[in-house]
């Protein structure tokens, strides 16, 4: 049975996984691996990461490090669910760097716009918790679901009225334009 991940717990699975790589690489985290590593959650059920280049010695380490350590680990991120506006690698703030792997946090306006699109009640806890930290601003959020809109057609899955709805509650229109 695989167990919750807590800080420890991922920061002994990016040691692990670091050792793995032949090559630079650039691994961006996701979702609660992002929430427990800056601190708004004590836990998540998943490693969600996503890296480039994609490395075979790493991806071929995943399964014997997801058993060994008894982690839930995914390969997930916000572009897998909705089309992530160009330029999220330079909105992906460093966390650590770890022999040859550069480990990132997935740009936090891309996964706060993920969020606000699956519309769980975690989900929408997290991009709170985002906005409380400063880490998202409403009108980029805003700016960005713009910029992607056009694209939405390519995610057949998204509702494009009920992602601009859930966007609007997430962040009303008078609130946003008062920060400005």
């Amino acid at each position: 049975m695989r167990e919750i991940a807590d800080k420890p717990r991922i920061e002994a699975f990016l040691q692990a996984l670091a050792r793995e790589a032949t090559a630079d690489t650039r691994v961006y985290l996701v979702g609660g691996t992002s929430a427990v590593l800056i601190g708004w959650r004590s836990s998540t059920v998943d490693v969600d990461l996503v890296m480039q280049p994609e490395s075979d010695a790493m991806l071929r380490a995943i399964p014997t490090l997801k058993e060994r350590m008894r982690l839930n680990v995914e390969l997930a991120s916000p572009d897998q669910f909705i089309p992530v506006p160009h330029g999220w690698q330079d909105r992906s703030p460093v966390i650590t760097r770890i022999g040859r792997v550069t480990f990132y946090h997935y740009d936090f306006t891309a996964q706060a716009l993920a969020k606000i699109e699956r519309g769980h009640a975690r989900d929408l806890a997290d991009v709170k918790a985002m906005r409380e930290r400063g880490l998202i601003d409403p009108q980029e959020v805003r700016r960005q679901f713009l910029r992607m809109e056009p694209e939405l057609f390519r995610y057949p899955a998204v509702d494009p009225d009920s992602f601009r709805k859930a966007l609007d509650a997430a962040f009303p229109a008078d609130e946003t334009e008062r920060a400005s």
